[in-house]
């Protein structure tokens, strides 16, 4: 079985010039491959980023930087306007990897999902992390790179590439995930 998981599509990570000029693009794009995953009865889970004003949930760069960012409960970190949230199940996270500290791969286990198309931002750091923690649970990933964003396209690529090469992890356009998740589904 696919699972879609919709990475850190928060407002927060679009306050970035480089992302923002393509907020609409991706949205409609993940919207697309959520519905197209709703079509052929594949699950789709929304996954965010929240942390802690107490610093109890702060990254190793935050506390250096004595800076925290994207607070639960904050507008930064809400769902971008646009992106179809109802009726989904949604993940928190606190780590570039949706996998570390959370149920991620209980929640793929009881869905009997043995691949994920990941989707969302940043290409280069939360998506190619949960990426590389699925390869290390033998999960298959497919990253939609029509729904997929960074805001350092050379690192994104880049990450891609090793993805790729390494892990055997496949980059695919909407048109190509739409026409596997109409295959059969295991």
């Amino acid at each position: 079985m696919i699972t879609v998981v919709v990475i850190d599509m928060q407002n927060a990570y679009f306050e970035d010039p480089a992302l923002g000029r393509r907020k609409d693009e991706l949205v409609e794009a993940c919207n697309a491959l959520m519905d197209a995953a709703r079509r052929s009865g594949a699950k789709v889970l929304l996954v965010k980023t929240e942390h802690e004003r107490d610093k109890s949930t702060w990254t190793l760069n935050m506390l250096e930087d004595d800076q925290g960012f994207i607070f639960r409960g904050s507008e930064q970190a809400d769902f971008v306007p646009g992106l179809v949230t109802a009726g989904l199940p949604q993940l928190v996270k606190t780590r570039d990897s949706a996998f570390l500290g959370t149920d991620l791969l209980w929640r793929l286990r009881n869905w009997e999902s043995d691949t994920i198309v990941l989707a969302g931002v940043s290409t280069h750091n939360c998506v190619a992390q949960t990426g590389a923690d699925a390869f290390g649970h033998n999960i298959r990933v497919i990253y939609a790179t029509d729904a997929t964003g960074s805001e350092d396209r050379e690192s994104a690529e880049a990450l891609l590439s090793i993805l790729s090469k390494e892990y055997r992890q496949e980059a695919l356009s909407l048109p190509q995930i739409e026409a596997l998740l109409d295959g059969p589904q295991r």
